[in-house]
């Protein structure tokens, strides 16, 4: 690209910079326009920058980078409103007016600029013109940007110096005023110099025309004169004749004044500044003074203060009365020089220049040098005389020696700088535990406050011929000294003074000392030093010392700071040591408390384990405390209960921890236990915790720790935790109170299915006996019905106290689920959505078929009438391995079939009694209440569980837990017989021994058989039948269970033995037999129908082949 010069840092810039991605396009398609302008303002040094385009891409040469700062060199084809958005709007004006073709110029224009990251004030001088394209239009505007702001700034200083200056011209005391011209014009006059001359009009008159009265009194030559020549004049007490009112006499004034000539740029006088102060009251004052002086004298004399006299300048002092202090009485014009300590001179000066300006009491204290060559602190105090029209006339003061005060207030800053270091060096070295963390510090803030080379400390060698240096702080170009030495080699002095204890002073190594115990000292960069030893049981063990590079006399602060600082800083060493010895005693006293403490857990637990043998034994929570209640130790059982390490809550008071701290009440009760404990007492209490791991039960104790003189020392906090026991407490009532509530359905369900037997019986021989009679034969049925019902309420009664008989076997719960879609389908209605989830490998469970599928619709009609006939249910099968507990379950593998709805589902109240018998949440004749008792009850026959999950406002889940199977076979038990649509048997008829305890059941059975053509025999007890079977022959006995004082099932047995070819078939409310018992007998559940008491009678006959 020719049209960019190489010269140029930008050059480079828009070269390298992909001006496709902006509306310029590539560079090589610019137009020459563009080119020709960019080259142009490339070579110029003039900041400028081309704004092109209506967006303003922008493009600038190398002095305005500079200008745009940090901005540069992001700017570079940035939109001028993007690049610059502090001063958008400005810029807009600017594209808008130079598009247009107007140009635009600014002078010293004020901006706000982040040209750094950081508001910046500037001023520039900005010019605007347009840049015009091939076909002549406005294509750009290019802006020439020179910034002024050093120029305003300066400008804008010097207004505010000139103005500060006007207001001093006014503002001085003494008269001024400037006169230009040889014709001495009036161009400034200060108040003071118009209040001279009687505030005539001054400004713009020749002095001569202002003032004529001073025609005669030669000020006019004088004036003359200085303008001529250049050279300034001072006059000192001129009388002066001025007129201060018109129409009086001139009065007569004293003035000292000095005529200074002003130059202009070419060295030429331009006219005259008059500056002057009217002494007329000073030197009428002087007189007065004169007159006087031998009376003040008098009293000069009678005071033990130096009495001084000074003129209104403090040009001369005369001393009145020296007092062995000052050379009296001859006047000195030299005494700030000969009077005053050279340290002072400039503090004096500066005070008695703002007196003069400023005359009132005057007090200042200074150094004065006596006569004998000491210098003395004095306290001076002067008062100025004024003549009576307000001149200051003199000085009249006395100094008052304060060199004893001033030696104590050195002492008393000396000692605060030194409390204020051993403050600071006690706050550094408060938080370190070794010694030489202690002593490493120590050097550096001693070094360092006394502005020494060297600071070292070193140990003492056993023999206490040599030591070493085992560490040292060294300043900036100083060497360390770190390493052993032999002390003889230090010389004679330092052997002796050290040995015995005294501090080792050397303030010049080459004076002091001789040979080659000075070259030691030189050739370790040494010219000064002071070394102070330890002396411990009569033996030199250790040295603390400062060293300097230059000869140095050591002052009695730094010798008494070194030797404080050294003895504090042994004696925290040793305190500190003895400190760890104390933590190391304390730590094996925890150490064999905890030993003690687990001894007696231990010896605990082996007793628990005697009187307990199937309990394990309990984790004890274990700790110690100090008598103030803070936790010195505790163990990680206690650890582990809140989920934290010793270091938590060692040190914190033991209300204050975590086992106590978010229990509502317990920091309190706790605290209170604390002190009653340090005071003696023994706690122990049961207390509930809000814990970091949940909600925890503990037996509680807090005991003291006694000493051998029978002081509480410490207390030892044990708690046993009894969450687990209350919990299965707990679970045994619940336990308790379920199979209480089973016997109790039991045995009403037993004794109602000996009525409903009755019932049904005989409803059903009576409806063989009446006449066909339509409407009775409705009564009938109806009455036959509600009994069925009755039933089915006994049956699931049964069910929920798990003295049900099940008809156990392999069931595929998928196969199952899809078997019964339809009458679910049916049973939901239309309105209910049913999905179903099973996985492709499930394990078959053992359980009885019919009640798992009634179990299953059951849970199905709950959860549809849970959601109001509207919603989703889902039926789903899992297969999982419970661990031990889990549940109430043994340990093993189990198949989940679970009931999900989306109804309004449970509160924690209502979930907790949803399995109880006879409780529900449905309106009156709307159910019974042993749904799921029933499920319950099936469950837990079958060697599982029911659980429920349940959130109100979301659904309910019913989980069915059943063992799932091996692959092995299952041997099912021995059905019970029910009626099938199979006709009864048609075999002989048959002599048959009926025998139960309830006489209307005995009587309703026998009424069956015999019209059926058997032959019954009845017995009302399990003796009557043995009795019986003694005397006559029967061929079948078809007996009750739960008889008093002899079971059906010992009935059967007895039988076995005396008549092992005669069937027994067991009737039961229950049908169930003891686990003892064979599941082999033949059994018939109440109640019972004719047909199925024929149909087992036939079979069991034909079985046994009986014969009547």
């Amino acid at each position: 690209m020719t049209f960019l010069p190489e010269s140029s840092e930008l050059s480079g810039l828009i070269r390298d910079l992909d001006w496709s991605q902006t509306p310029l396009g590539p560079l090589q398609d610019w137009p020459q326009s563009l080119k020709t302008v960019t080259g142009l303002l490339l070579r110029s040094p003039v900041p400028i920058a081309l704004l092109w385009g209506e967006p303003g891409i922008m493009i600038y040469n190398d002095a305005y980078a500079v200008i745009a700062g940090a901005r540069h060199p992001a700017l570079l084809g940035s939109e001028v409103r993007a690049g610059w958005p502090e001063v958008a709007e400005f810029n807009d004006n600017v594209m808008k007016v130079g598009l247009a073709g107007g140009t635009l110029a600014y002078r010293d224009q004020e901006l706000t600029l982040y040209r750094s990251g950081r508001a910046e004030r500037v001023w520039m001088n900005l010019d605007y013109s347009p840049v015009l394209d091939e076909s002549g239009q406005p294509a750009g505007v290019i802006a020439v940007v020179v910034e002024t702001s050093d120029r305003v700034r300066a400008e804008q200083r010097l207004k505010l110096q000139e103005a500060r200056l006007t207001r001093m011209f006014e503002q001085a005391p003494g008269v001024m005023a400037m006169l230009s011209g040889p014709d001495h014009v009036y161009e400034m006059a200060n108040p003071a110099y118009r209040r001279l001359v009687g505030e005539r009009d001054l400004i713009g008159r020749p002095v001569r025309e202002a003032l004529p009265e001073l025609e005669q009194q030669g000020f006019f030559d004088l004036l003359d004169t200085v303008y001529r020549s250049g050279e300034a004049f001072v006059g000192s007490a001129r009388p002066v004749r001025l007129q201060r009112a018109a129409g009086q006499p001139p009065e007569e004034r004293v003035l000292d004044f000095v005529y200074q000539p002003l130059t202009d740029q070419e060295g030429q006088v331009a006219g005259i500044f008059v500056e002057g102060f009217d002494v007329t009251a000073r030197i009428e004052a002087q007189a007065r003074v004169r007159n006087s002086e031998e009376r003040f004298r008098a009293l000069v004399n009678a005071t033990a203060d130096v009495v001084y006299q000074m003129d209104a300048q403090w040009t001369y002092l005369r001393h009145l009365d020296g007092k062995g202090l000052l050379e009296d009485p001859t006047p000195l014009s030299d005494w700030l020089s000969n009077c005053v300590h050279p340290d002072d001179r400039p503090r004096v000066l500066r005070a008695v220049r703002d007196a003069c300006a400023h005359p009132q009491v005057f007090e200042l204290e200074h150094r004065l040098h006596r006569p004998d060559g000491a210098f003395s602190w004095m306290l001076l105090r002067a008062v100025p005389l004024f003549a009576a029209d307000g001149t200051l006339l003199e000085w009249f003061g006395a100094s008052t020696d304060i060199t004893t005060r001033k030696q104590a207030e050195d002492a008393l800053r000396e000692n605060e700088r030194r409390l204020r270091f051993l403050d600071l060096l006690a706050k550094e070295t408060a938080g370190s535990t070794d010694a030489d963390t202690i002593l490493e510090r120590t050097t550096r803030l001693l070094g360092e406050h006394l502005d020494v080379s060297v600071c070292a400390y070193a140990d003492m060698d056993a023999d206490q011929d040599g030591f070493s240096v085992r560490g040292d702080w060294t300043a900036p170009g100083a060497s360390s000294l770190v390493g052993h030495y032999s002390l003889a080699s230090f010389g004679r002095m330092a052997v002796e003074n050290l040995r015995a204890g005294v501090p080792l002073i050397i303030n010049d190594v080459r004076h002091q000392l001789e040979g080659a115990e000075a070259e030691v000292f030189l050739s370790l960069g040494l010219e000064a030093t002071v070394c102070l030893p330890l002396v411990k049981d009569g033996r030199l063990t250790a040295l603390m010392a400062v060293h300097d590079r230059q000869p140095r006399i050591w002052g009695p602060y730094e010798l008494s700071l070194l030797t404080e600082v050294t003895e504090r800083s042994w004696s925290h060493i040793e305190r500190l040591r003895f400190q760890t010895a104390a933590r190391e005693r304390e730590q094996r006293f925890v150490l064999e408390l905890e030993a003690k403490v687990a001894e007696r857990t231990a010896a605990l637990a082996q007793s628990e384990a005697r009187l307990r043998a199937i309990f394990e034994t309990s984790h004890l929570y274990q700790g110690l405390l100090d008598v103030e209640g803070r936790v010195l130790y505790s163990n990680a059982t206690a650890l582990a209960g809140i989920d934290a390490d010793n270091a938590r809550v060692q040190g914190l008071p033991y209300w204050e921890t975590p086992w106590f701290s978010a229990t509502p009440g317990m920091p309190e009760a706790v605290r209170a236990a604390v002190q009653r404990v340090a005071a003696g007492s023994s706690e122990n209490v049961s207390m509930t915790l809000n814990l970091p791991t949940g909600v925890r039960s503990f037996d509680f104790s807090l005991r003291p720790v006694l000493d051998d003189a029978g002081e509480v020392v410490g207390m030892v906090p044990e708690a046993v935790e009894k969450t687990a026991r209350l919990k299965a407490e707990q679970n045994l009532q619940q336990v308790q109170k379920m199979e209480a509530l089973g016997r109790l359905t039991g045995g009403i369900a037993h004794d109602f299915n000996n009525l409903l037997m009755i019932v049904l019986g005989s409803l059903e021989l009576l409806r063989k006996r009446m006449p066909a009679d339509p409407a009775l034969l409705r009564f009938l049925d109806n009455a036959k019905a509600g009994a069925e019902r009755g039933a089915t309420l006994t049956g699931r009664m049964l069910s929920f106290a798990r003295k049900q008989e099940l008809r156990s076997a392999r069931i595929d719960l998928c196969e199952l689920v899809v078997d019964m879609r339809d009458l679910l389908v049916r049973s939901l209605g239309p309105s209910v959505v049913l999905e179903t989830s099973f996985p492709e490998q499930l394990s078959l469970v053992e359980t009885d078929p019919n009640q798992l599928e009634s179990a299953l619709l059951n849970l199905a009609v709950n959860a549809r009438d849970a959601m109001a006939g509207h919603g989703r249910i889902i039926i789903a099968a899992r297969e999982q391995r419970l661990d031990d507990g889990e549940h109430g379950l043994l340990p093993g593998r189990y198949v989940c079939l679970s009931v999900t709805d989306t109804g309004e589902g449970m509160d924690e109240v209502v979930l907790k009694r949803a399995s109880e018998p006879f409780f529900t949440t449905k309106g009156v004749g709307k159910g019974t209440g042993l749904g799921l008792s029933m499920v319950h009850g099936l469950a837990l026959q079958s060697g599982g569980t029911l659980v429920l999950e349940s959130r109100p406002g979301v659904g309910t889940t019913a989980n069915i837990w059943l063992p799932a199977l091996d692959d092995g076979s299952v041997t099912a038990a021995e059905p019970v017989w029910q009626a099938s649509p199979d006709p009864a048997w048609q075999g002989p008829l048959l002599t048959i021994l009926a025998v139960d305890d309830d006489e209307l059941v005995l009587l309703n059975t026998a009424d069956m058989l015999s019209e059926h053509g058997h032959r019954v025999l009845s017995a009302r007890s399990a003796q009557d039948a043995l009795v019986m079977l003694g005397q006559l022959k029967v061929d079948l006995v078809i007996t009750d269970h739960a008889m008093p004082q002899m079971t059906g099932v010992q009935l059967a047995e007895q039988l076995r033995v005396s008549h092992p070819q005669l069937p027994v078939i067991l009737v039961s409310g229950y049908a169930e037999l003891p686990p003892e018992i064979g599941q082999d007998l033949p059994r018939l559940a109440k109640p019972f129908s004719q047909q199925a008491l024929l149909q087992i009678i036939g079979q069991t006959a034909a079985g046994h082949g009986a014969a009547g």
